[in-house]
């Protein structure tokens, strides 16, 4: 719209300039010329999300007042707090501006950039130490996996699957048993302190309120605090620029992995249809989660939790320029893209399914079942019960003898 606008005043201008007309000087409005105009300007873009529009300025202030009263009563430090949140990623998804995603509009049927997984962060309010991921996806088996031989149970993240690639309520209440809790205990033992925990996070379905009755007892000196309702984009410490940098470093990793091939034997085209597969996706977002920072960790708690913060005097969270490098990368591959593309990427992943394409990602699923099944391939998987569930289901079946016997 401001390039638009720009031509229009730059067509305006000529006509009511004595002695020159429009064939005379040529103004040519580049994503060159825009960035230029943006550096200029100081103008960034701002999007309002539903969510942000809504949000409830005064409960967030009133909790921000309670939470500081509760942690300083509690005696609590940054090591003992923690946080945790989810977010979609279309993980095969580049700039609308490239030439792949414009191809991939022009394919008729479900898309590779419609591709959605969700992704469930948890860090340490220390930022010093940030907690295995959970994923979810659509396909239980992705065909990638079957390829490579991938074990589920030694990826770099926890993996889960369902048909729409939700975060349910059983799956977080497993991921907490399985990683957040088991983790959380180990941490607190290294760094010497008290064996006691404080878990924030938003109201989401996913996170019951009731969650305190699916953790195991061994596990409950972990006392879990809620955000009020429509805060998240206020004091929710993990959407604070964190799941942000984690996109943008995603980006960054992707950018690089298509420059490292491109420079050897495959085309950029071959490489994004038929090398780049999910088993690449979950190594470059492992890769992307290790590299967001300790500062940009530490420093999402400065609307929540500002005494939890080491570093006050510096505007942002972004330690490089992210943004450039991915520019940089882009136009070395002959790609157009600007600053404003990525943006707009990060923030397009906020974006939901349609009915109709979780509907096609169902068929593709089924389909991927069936195809499985008919070649007769069966993927044995085993996962490790954690030992606290073996004593309790032991602990429960002396119960059922001593009932019999009696």
């Amino acid at each position: 719209m401001i390039c638009e606008k720009a031509k229009l005043m730059h067509a305006d201008l000529l006509k009511n300039k004595a002695g020159t007309s429009q064939e005379s000087e040529v103004f040519k409005v580049s994503h060159g010329w825009f960035d230029s105009f943006k550096r200029t300007t100081g103008i960034h873009s701002v999007v309002r999300h539903r969510e942000g529009a809504s949000a409830d300025k005064d409960a967030a202030n009133d909790f921000v007042t309670e939470f500081g009263e509760f942690v300083e009563a509690e005696g609590f430090v940054p090591q003992q707090v923690f946080n945790c949140d989810e977010t979609g990623l279309f993980w095969k998804k580049t700039p609308n501006s490239t030439y792949i995603s414009q191809e991939e509009k022009a394919l008729p049927g479900h898309k590779p950039m419609k591709d959605r997984l969700t992704l469930l962060f948890c860090g340490y309010a220390s930022g010093d130490c940030k907690l295995k991921s959970l994923l979810i996806y659509h396909c239980e088996n992705p065909r990638a996996f079957k390829k490579y031989n991938v074990q589920k149970t030694q990826l770099p993240v926890m993996w889960k699957s369902n048909s729409k690639a939700w975060v349910t309520t059983e799956y977080f209440s497993k991921r907490f048993n399985v990683v957040f809790g088991p983790s959380v205990k180990i941490y607190l033992e290294e760094k010497n302190l008290p064996l006691k925990a404080l878990l924030i996070m938003n109201n989401a379905p996913a996170h019951p309120p009731s969650l305190q009755d699916y953790v195991l007892p061994e596990l409950d000196f972990i006392t879990v605090k809620f955000l009020p309702p429509n805060t998240t984009p206020l004091i929710q410490p993990t959407d604070q620029q964190v799941i942000s940098n984690f996109k943008k470093l995603y980006t960054k990793a992707l950018f690089q992995r298509c420059f490292e091939v491109t420079s050897d034997t495959l085309t950029l085209r071959e490489f994004w249809k038929d090398h780049f597969t999910f088993v690449h996706c979950i190594t470059l977002i492992d890769k992307a989660w290790q590299e967001v920072s300790y500062r940009t960790m530490n420093s999402a708690w400065r609307n929540l939790w500002p005494e939890a913060v080491t570093e006050m005097d510096f505007e942002g969270f972004e330690a490089v320029p992210i943004v450039e490098d991915i520019v940089s990368l882009g136009r070395s591959m002959g790609l157009d893209v600007s600053d404003g593309d990525v943006e707009k990427l990060v923030e397009g992943h906020r974006e939901e399914l349609t009915s109709e394409e979780l509907q096609e990602l169902e068929k593709e699923e089924n389909k991927t079942k069936m195809d499985a099944l008919s070649s007769g391939s069966k993927e044995e998987e085993t996962e490790e019960a954690p030992t606290s569930l073996i004593k309790e289901i032991v602990a429960k079946w002396m119960d059922v003898k001593n009932f019999a016997a009696n």
